[in-house]
């Protein structure tokens, strides 16, 4: 059974950091990304960054680029997301998912985890 956990969440000021993380248990063979997304209430799922789990290629949402920054441990079986500069615009629930390299390119993931809430204060 496959199973992503997500957590790192919590309440940070404007301008703080915060580190995101997202264990993966049960993947199979040829599940080779895994991406972040993000959604706020009444609002659709929003990319993130992703990032391909063999090359560690990356890629991200123009609103987060240049202040988060994606990164795996294959040993561990973790995804990580670095936060930095965060702006209340941030604020939403966080989400990691598991796909195939293909996931990497349309956005369309296999496996999906429980959210980690942030919360950005102004």
């Amino acid at each position: 059974q496959v199973q992503l956990v997500a957590s790192g969440g919590g309440l940070v000021q404007a301008g703080g950091s915060l580190r995101l993380s997202c264990t993966t248990s049960g993947i199979t063979f040829g599940h080779h990304a895994r991406g972040w997304f993000r959604q706020t209430t009444g609002k659709e799922r929003e990319f993130v960054a992703a990032i391909t789990w063999s090359g560690g290629n990356t890629r991200y949402a123009d609103s987060v680029k240049d202040r988060f920054t994606i990164s795996r441990d294959n040993k561990k079986d973790t995804v990580y997301l670095q936060m930095t500069n965060l702006e209340p615009e941030d604020t939403a629930t966080y989400s990691c998912a598991a796909g195939s390299l293909r996931s990497y390119y349309d956005q369309e993931y296999d496996y999906w985890g429980q959210g980690t809430q942030v919360t950005v204060s102004s």
